[in-house]
């Protein structure tokens, strides 16, 4: 085999490893095979390159003083021409080869955007709270806030959300002498009665523990901890940013409604939330 032939050979091969690579990821995919045909892409490419700058590739000339064996001006037209031309065609082709065999693979390593998924558009902003949604218990039952006792904690969601993970909201009734929260915060606790998101801010952990005595709310995953007194805003652990409060009412028959879903995104943080550390 020639050194052309062994470049054309490594570029092509490379090219049918990167097409059978995205044909393996539509059918279903496997591991194994993906991992032996990506090495088969990017070997081929590189072991062609290596053979192209080796062999092909234009040498110094080194001369030799030996007796005079000079062609004629007219040999030596016609010999630079057909060098010239051959040497033009093959590179011609070899370029042609290396740009497919390129081109197949970036197709090949689009592969893991195509994991992806469909982007989430606004749906990590929103919760299954509305207004004028009621506040219920796990079994359904509305709630007034005198069924709470002060320093007690329930977990609630939206009457037509019961179960929603990302409207777990953790509700805890205190003295309303004692809440210092900032602007409209104010009225959204009606008797005492404030409602924080239940998933951590960290690491979305649910935040299960309530320690009455400091009016605090604690996450065991990693023991960031709230003050439920002033917004949720962190007071210790990894925690950069407060608890989502829900804005509460109530309504003509004395129970707990939503008056809208939560000010800012539930959960951890992610690129386009704000960072706001609070002291």
């Amino acid at each position: 085999m020639t050194p052309t032939q062994a470049v054309a050979a490594a570029f092509a091969l490379s090219a049918l490893a990167s097409v059978a690579l995205v044909v393996v990821y539509v059918i279903g995919g496997n591991a194994q095979i993906e991992g032996v045909l990506l090495a088969l892409a990017l070997g081929g490419i590189g072991a062609g390159i290596v053979v192209w700058a080796i062999r092909l590739l234009d040498v110094p000339i080194e001369a030799e003083e030996h007796e005079s064996l000079a062609s004629t001006p007219e040999q030596r037209s016609e010999a630079v021409s057909a060098a010239e031309l051959e040497t033009l065609s093959r590179r011609r082709f070899l370029v042609r080869l290396l740009l497919g065999a390129g081109a197949a693979l970036t197709a090949a390593l689009s592969i893991p955007a195509l994991s992806l998924g469909p982007q989430p558009g606004r749906a990590l902003f929103t919760t299954g709270w509305r207004p004028g949604s009621r506040v219920v218990d796990g079994d359904g039952q509305p709630i007034r806030p005198g069924d709470l006792g002060v320093g007690t904690v329930r977990t609630v969601f939206p009457e037509d959300a019961i179960g929603r993970a990302d409207a777990a909201t953790l509700l805890i009734r205190v003295r309303p002498a004692d809440l210092r929260l900032e602007g409209d915060r104010a009225g959204w606790a009606p008797e005492g009665a404030i409602g924080y998101s239940k998933i951590c801010t960290h690491a979305g952990c649910p935040v299960g523990l309530y320690r009455a005595e400091d009016n605090a709310l604690l996450c065991p995953c990693h023991q960031s901890t709230f003050d439920v007194l002033r917004g949720a805003v962190p007071t210790f652990g990894p925690a950069a940013r407060r608890l989502p409060q829900l804005p509460m009412g109530i309504d003509d028959d004395g129970y707990l409604v939503a008056l809208d879903d939560f000010p800012e995104p539930v959960g951890p943080s992610f690129w386009n939330v704000t960072h706001e550390v609070e002291s």
